[in-house]
C-alpha cells in the first residue's frame, strides 16, 4: 500500500497536501520493491491515519511469487513505472469514491465529515481531476465499475492464477501487437 509510505511529521512537518506524490516516500517504496523482488523482505512502515503520522513500528513483509503495489498515485510517479510489470487501474466513479472515502475516514479513522468534506474540496477533488483518473490511460488494464465488473475481475485472477501455477513471472506477457 502506498499509503503506508507518508512521511513521518517528523521528517517532513509541513505537507499540507496528502493527495500529492511528495507527501509519500516513493524511494523507500522503491528500495522496498526491489528488495522483494530480489527474493528478500522488508520492514513496511505504517501509517496511522487516526493521528496522521507513521508509526515507530513496522510490519515485516516477506517476498511472494507475485507483488501487488496499490496506489491512487503510483502511476503519477515515474520512477516507479519501470518497475511494474502489468499496471492495472480501478475505475471508480467519482461519487461513489467520496461516499466510500467518507464511511472510512468518518468509521475507521475518526474524522468528523466537515473535516473530510474540507479536504475533500481543498486537494482531494483536484487530485482526483488532474492526477488520478488522467493516469488511467497509462494502466495496462483498466477495470470500469471497479469491484462491481465481475467479468474483469475473473480475466484477472485467471491471469494471476496462469502466472502462479506456471511459475512465470509477467515478462511473458505480449509486448506489442506484432506478437499477437
Amino acid at each position: 500500500e502506498h499509503d503506508m509510505y507518508y512521511y513521518a511529521k517528523k521528517d517532513k512537518p509541513t505537507i499540507k497536501n496528502y493527495d500529492h506524490p511528495d507527501a509519500l516516500e516513493t524511494s523507500l517504496l522503491i528500495n522496498h520493491i526491489n528488495e522483494l523482488r530480489n527474493n528478500r523482505p522488508i520492514e513496511r512502515p505504517i501509517y496511522d491515519f487516526k493521528v496522521s503520522d507513521r508509526r515507530s513500528d513496522t510490519v515485516k513483509v516477506e517476498p511472494q511469487p507475485i507483488l501487488i503495489v496499490e496506489g491512487l498515485l503510483i502511476f503519477n510517479i515515474p520512477e516507479l513505472m519501470p518497475l511494474f510489470d502489468l499496471r492495472i487501474y480501478i475505475d471508480v466513479a467519482l461519487d461513489k469514491a467520496i461516499i466510500r472515502r467518507i464511511k472510512r475516514d468518518h468509521c475507521d479513522r475518526g474524522r468528523t465529515v466537515q473535516s473530510i468534506i474540507t479536504q475533500y474540496e481543498s486537494t482531494v477533488r483536484d487530485a482526483a481531476i488532474n492526477m488520478v483518473q488522467p493516469s488511467r490511460y497509462l494502466a495496462d488494464l483498466i477495470i470500469p465499475q471497479g469491484a462491481n465488473n465481475l467479468v474483469a475481475l475473473e480475466v484477472l485472477y485467471g491471469k494471476i492464477r496462469d502466472l502462479l501455477s506456471t511459475g512465470n513471472k509477467p515478462d511473458g506477457f505480449i509486448k506489442n501487437s506484432e506478437d499477437v
